[in-house]
């Protein structure tokens, strides 16, 4: 993980803007560069992505997510990615994604040290076919091995109610 490395020394003090945004940075580039294992390895034993399927979805365990994945599932979803015969990924999605307005939020959720948001731009290219996908972000970060790590990340996609191709790649 030496991308996660290179912010080491800053997990030591309380998380700045600079270093929450850094983090955020990082993060869409091991999705770009489709190093999903390391992306995986940024939440925390106990972490989770959520993708809600409508705006105000109060949790991810009483109706049907977009995406729902704890480590466990996201090292299956990777496995499936990462098939030689998974025909619906090749070639594969190519991606490109664009994080801005990244804030320090002041209520931070007990089960974290930092809560910061996030606006997301993900845009997708794969047989000639280009999509966009736009949402709000929400990580919930907490240090672990002198590291900042992954409590849980919520994506809500603007167009989350909406008819959606299926999807392969994280946001």
């Amino acid at each position: 993980m030496a991308v996660a490395e290179s912010i080491r020394d800053r997990a030591s003090t309380p998380l700045s803007s600079e270093a929450a945004a850094d983090f955020l940075f990082m993060e869409a580039r091991l999705l770009d560069e489709r190093r999903f294992e390391e992306w995986r390895e940024l939440f925390t034993d106990d972490g989770y992505y959520w993708v809600p399927a409508r705006p105000d979805q109060p949790n991810p365990l009483d109706e049907v997510s977009i995406f729902y994945d704890d480590k466990d599932l996201m090292e299956t979803r990777i496995k499936r990615l990462r098939h030689p015969r998974v025909h619906a990924q090749i070639p594969h999605t190519r991606t490109a994604h664009l994080v801005t307005n990244v804030l320090l939020e002041p209520d931070v959720p007990p089960e974290a040290e930092a809560l910061v948001s996030s606006k997301l731009l993900v845009a997708t290219y794969r047989q000639d076919q280009q999509d966009v996908y736009a949402g709000d972000c929400r990580h919930a970060l907490r240090r672990e091995g002198g590291l900042w790590r992954i409590v849980w990340k919520k994506v809500v996609l603007i167009n989350c109610d909406a008819m959606l191709k299926s999807l392969f790649i994280p946001f």
